[in-house]
């Protein structure tokens, strides 16, 4: 499926991210939303595809130095209509599919079977909010969240304390059973469609899970964000997502996910952000433009002055050097842009009318540089008057 949407947004990264960046956020959405673990979920199965086709693109130099020049219109003929599975590393599908299905793949024929690995559960995400003084300095943020843990009463069995759980009969109680794949070129260990994986069927169910060997837990830590994050950028804190699913570890033996916590910037009253440049609109009088002047603008930390030049024209832009955001990894600050913005006052005592009508009659209209060919066109468009 064709998507419109920014390919570094689908991806939730940055322009500047480097492969293992593009391969680690493709991979933690491909298992967020693959189908087989939201069955029935076309949202989900269209945000997988959507992510797909993203990291077909970007994770491949020629074509991401086409998109990067062109955009979407730079691909068309490219070969990047749909995800290609032939273009990834084969241990990147074998691991991709191990998580998902919560099993191991060998290849047909007999092949050697893939590395052992480590179970791993999901990862989560949350928000944060922060301000542009935060991403100047840097801050650290309590962050409050949902996530299953192993069930305290049994311990992650699912079954009624006191209870054991019998055998499945269609596993033999190993929680995995063969599987044809891609016409036949691989035999995928899967997990056993009885028991999900356990191995066991549980008659009694715990009554504080219900039988899921989870229960919901609320979870607060402080998270450091750092200086010169950008708006929608995550900070990854490792372990602190969900146990490996109770269907590949009932006891949450393995790797705990991460929790991803997204980063969403307060809109300043002020400044707006172009990457580590602040922008300031200012705005100063007539006579200020006109006959120069020393102005304080103010700045995150403080307030700076600024000259402005005799006969400044709205719109100039002065230059602030030092005093933008740092650069996330270079830590080197950008600049302030100030946007001059002219002030035309709409009451005027009777002496600055006075003055100001003394000063009308000495300006000579026909002599401005600035406007002389616009004065032209009007008086040719007036037949010469």
């Amino acid at each position: 499926m064709p998507t419109t949407r920014d390919y570094y947004e689908v991806l939730s990264i940055e322009r500047t991210s480097d492969v293992d960046e593009i391969k680690r956020s493709y991979r933690r959405l491909a298992l967020k939303y693959h189908p087989d673990r939201n069955p029935g979920d076309a949202e989900a199965e269209a945000k997988f595809k959507e992510a797909a086709e993203a990291y077909e693109v970007l994770s491949d130099e020629k074509k991401r130095k086409l998109y990067d020049q062109y955009g979407h219109d730079g691909l068309r003929g490219a070969g990047a209509a749909g995800h290609d599975f032939s273009r990834m590393d084969p241990t990147d599908i074998f691991s991709m599919f191990e998580e998902i299905f919560g099993g191991s793949m060998r290849g047909g024929g007999g092949g050697r079977q893939s590395r052992q690995r480590v179970a791993r559960g999901y990862d989560l995400e949350t928000e944060v909010t922060v301000t542009l003084e935060d991403v100047l300095n840097g801050c650290q943020r309590d962050v409050e969240f949902t996530r299953m843990d192993v069930c305290e009463s049994c311990k992650g069995s699912g079954a009624k304390p006191g209870t054991t759980p019998k055998t499945c009969k269609t596993c033999g109680g190993q929680g995995k059973v063969q599987q044809a794949g891609l016409g036949g070129m691989f035999r995928m260990v899967t997990a056993c469609p009885t028991c999900r994986g356990r191995g066991t069927i549980i008659e009694d169910h715990c009554s504080d899970c219900r039988g899921k060997g989870r229960t919901p837990c609320k979870r607060s830590l402080s998270v450091k964000i750092p200086p010169g994050i950008s708006d929608s950028q995550a900070v990854r804190v490792q372990g602190e997502g969900e146990p490996p699913s109770p269907e590949i570890s009932p006891r949450g033996q393995g790797m705990r996910g991460d929790l991803h916590v997204v980063v969403r910037i307060k809109k300043h009253d002020f400044f707006e952000r172009e990457g580590d440049h602040l922008v300031l609109d200012m705005p100063i009088s007539f006579s200020q433009a006109t006959l120069g002047a020393q102005i304080n603008v103010p700045t995150l930390e403080d307030q700076h002055e600024l000259t402005i030049t005799k006969g400044t024209q709205h719109g100039k832009m002065y230059r602030v050097h030092g005093q933008g955001l740092p650069g996330l990894r270079s830590g080197r600050r950008g600049d302030l842009v100030v946007i001059v913005r002219i002030e035309i006052p709409t009451k005027l005592s009777a002496k600055q009318e006075e003055l100001l009508r003394q000063f009308a009659e000495t300006e000579d209209h026909t002599v401005l540089p600035e406007s002389h060919g616009f004065l032209k066109k009007i008086k040719d468009l007036l037949g010469g008057s």
